[in-house]
């Protein structure tokens, strides 16, 4: 049987003054069929197809978009294991980049908060661009979104940008065990030079989690043995004592990320001479 797109495409001249209408119609039909695949309910892991419709979502920036070229968000998205309906906090957000990536994958039933600390003269900052690396990606023509901005569109007002300091940085709303998900993508070395109290931030991170709930950090890969001496000077951190001090918290390693490795990358400048990505590490530690 033929379908009713063929039949109408082949109705006989005299009454094609019809055709253009009904055509169009049944093209927004079928065009509905190809839309991105909405979210699995509460708890449900995310496939393939639904990461890729979020990082593809129309209303992401230009910003943002050129920021996927170094980030990966899809194959991030895909290691974290994040899950609509989740509670996340995403620590050192700085304009949200992965915050609003967080949102759009907890949905509707889920929150992130985005945390910066409270604006301290004397502790300094991290840098605005932090984690660039070779090659050098265009610039676009518009600036980046800031955390606020990102919570005021419609599909990420689960967005709930705080102010707290690092060493406490849950907001009092969310009680002992609330969380599912905490991030800290590349700013876990600035801890060094800026003077946070690294045990206290990673203490109130595992009081805040969930048991079974996820601690994700993403840094720039340090040599062995500097610790996190070079924080301040090459932005690094070496991966091994990242792993010590999380782990004298309580957590446990549970998986490691190899997408954004670099083993070409000598680790001994800022940025890696000659051009190219710095090597960097992903770690996904769980509260037991």
């Amino acid at each position: 049987m033929r379908s009713l797109l063929e039949t109408l495409v082949t109705i006989k001249p005299r009454r094609t003054t019809v055709l253009p209408g009904l055509l169009a119609s049944m093209a927004l039909l079928l065009g509905a069929c190809t839309t991105a695949p909405p979210l699995p309910p509460a708890g449900a892991t995310l496939s393939s197809a639904q990461i890729a419709a979020i990082v593809a979502s129309p209303d992401r920036s230009a910003a943002d978009r050129t920021n996927d070229l170094r980030r990966k968000p899809a194959q991030m998205l895909a290691f974290i294991g994040v899950r609509p309906g989740m509670v996340a906090l995403d620590l050192s957000a700085a304009r949200g980049y992965t915050t609003e990536l967080i949102a759009r994958a907890v949905g509707p039933t889920g929150r992130v908060y985005g945390q910066n600390a409270p604006r301290d003269p004397a502790r300094a900052q991290p840098m605005a661009r932090e984690g660039v690396s070779g090659p050098v990606m265009p610039m676009t023509s518009t600036a980046p979104l800031t955390l606020a901005e990102r919570a005021q569109n419609p599909a990420t007002r689960n967005i709930i940008p705080i102010a707290r300091p690092f060493e406490d940085p849950v907001p009092p709303e969310v009680a002992s065990n609330g969380l599912d998900l905490v991030t800290l993508m590349f700013n876990y070395h600035d801890f060094g030079h800026m003077g946070v109290d690294r045990a206290r931030v990673n203490r109130a991170v595992f009081a805040a989690l969930k048991p079974g709930g996820l601690y994700v950090i993403a840094d720039h890969a340090g040599r062995p043995g500097t610790g996190i001496s070079e924080s301040g000077t090459l932005h690094r951190i070496e991966e091994a004592f990242l792993r010590r001090e999380v782990e004298a918290a309580g957590f446990r390693l549970l998986a490691e990320g190899d997408f954004l490795r670099n083993p070409a990358d000598p680790r001994d400048r800022n940025t890696p001479e000659p051009p190219q990505p710095k090597d960097e590490f992903v770690l996904k530690f769980v509260k037991p």
